[in-house]
């Protein structure tokens, strides 16, 4: 079951009631894939919150090589500015406990290897380093970063649409939560 409100609708009912350019507004900040909003926008009404998330993965599965990458086009380089990566792992103090389970504030070096790694991911593959950031350190994401930077640029784009398509349900179900 996705996450939302106790009090309100989820994510599909407020796609389903949207006029078409709020809801392409809203499809678009879960998925920057022009063709994949397109195609979202014509399968509603969805109902329901499971029916919406099988008609988005469905659609994503289908995604070529160049809607794969105008997607990723929409995501912010992690690291490309170092104080907002500094910011953003500044401190964990606030989170709760749940969320806290073994993350730690980030070190300056591994501010600066996240950086090196991206710029060099990119230099390798041609495009950005995507990862669901969702309740990972920047360790955590470095380790991936790092894991992920060998591989041939064919299995990285599979691996940058996998991310992609979790990135995409999470965002959809938080315009429930909304």
């Amino acid at each position: 079951m996705s996450p939302r409100r106790d009090d309100g609708p989820g994510a599909a009912a407020i796609l389903d009631a949207l006029p078409e350019p709020r809801a392409r507004e809203a499809l678009l900040r879960c998925c920057g894939c022009a063709r994949w909003v397109d195609d979202m926008l014509a399968a509603r009404p969805f109902d329901d919150d499971e029916v919406l998330f099988a008609e988005a993965a469905r659609l994503w599965a289908s995604a070529t090589p160049a809607e794969i990458l105008e997607a990723l086009g929409h995501h912010p380089e992690i690291g490309a500015d170092l104080d907002r990566l500094r910011e953003r792992f500044a401190s964990t103090a606030t989170w709760s406990s749940a969320e806290q389970a073994g993350v730690g504030a980030a070190d300056e070096a591994t501010l600066l290897a996240l950086q090196a790694g991206n710029v060099a991911y990119k230099q390798r593959h041609g495009f950005l380093f995507v990862v669901c950031a969702t309740g990972k350190s920047a360790a955590e994401m470095l380790a991936l970063l790092q894991a992920r930077l060998g591989n041939d640029s064919d299995l990285e784009l599979a691996n940058a649409a996998r991310e992609q398509g979790t990135i995409t349900r999470l965002r959809l179900a938080k315009l429930g939560a909304e």
